[in-house]
């Protein structure tokens, strides 16, 4: 993960948590289908290299097994069936980002599959839009904005709400 060249946005850009939108916070990006999409780096407990998942019977489409995380079992999920996508596909640069979500008084520990882990960055409060209404392939509750970041825009994801687990069992059909 590499840092932003401009000495003037002080190596790192800024971006807002989903919880307080005023207070900057850091955010991991990465490739997804040809996308940039982002996350809040204070959910990201690591980034580990992609290995298959033990399959477990009668688990939602999206919920592609479990991994053993130092002697903790967790649950890996395919961030693309879950945003109502096609399937990810393995490639050289798959990784699984481990986030550690709140589940009441409890934190639940989740693996997602993405294409490619980009860089970490702090997008300004100011290049945030709120997400849109229609048009996006992401569905609007699972998005918290819409970061600017060099003339481009990143999908900023509600993490809470993209790996809820009562949700997940929902998870919408893949698009052909």
């Amino acid at each position: 993960m590499t840092a932003l060249a401009n000495p003037a946005s002080a190596a790192v850009r800024r971006a807002p948590p989903v919880q307080a939108a005023s207070e900057p916070s850091l955010v991991l990006t990465f490739q997804l289908g040809g996308e940039l999409f982002a996350i809040t780096i204070r959910t990201i407990k690591e980034i580990i290299e992609y290995r298959r998942p033990t399959e477990v019977p009668a688990m939602p489409a999206a919920v592609l097994g479990v991994i053993n995380l130092r002697g903790a079992v967790v649950p890996v999920m395919d961030l693309q069936l879950r945003l109502g996508r096609a399937p990810a596909t393995v490639g050289r640069r798959t990784c699984i980002v481990i986030v550690e979500i709140a589940d009441g008084d409890d934190a639940q520990t989740v693996g997602v599959v993405v294409d490619a882990v980009s860089e970490v960055l702090e997008i300004p409060h100011e290049d945030i839009e709120p997400p849109p209404s229609f048009g996006a392939r992401v569905a609007a509750e699972f998005i918290a904005g819409m970061g600017k970041v060099r003339g481009r825009f990143v999908i900023l994801l509600d993490v809470a709400r993209v790996l809820a687990v009562g949700a997940v069992a929902e998870t919408p059909a893949a698009l052909s």
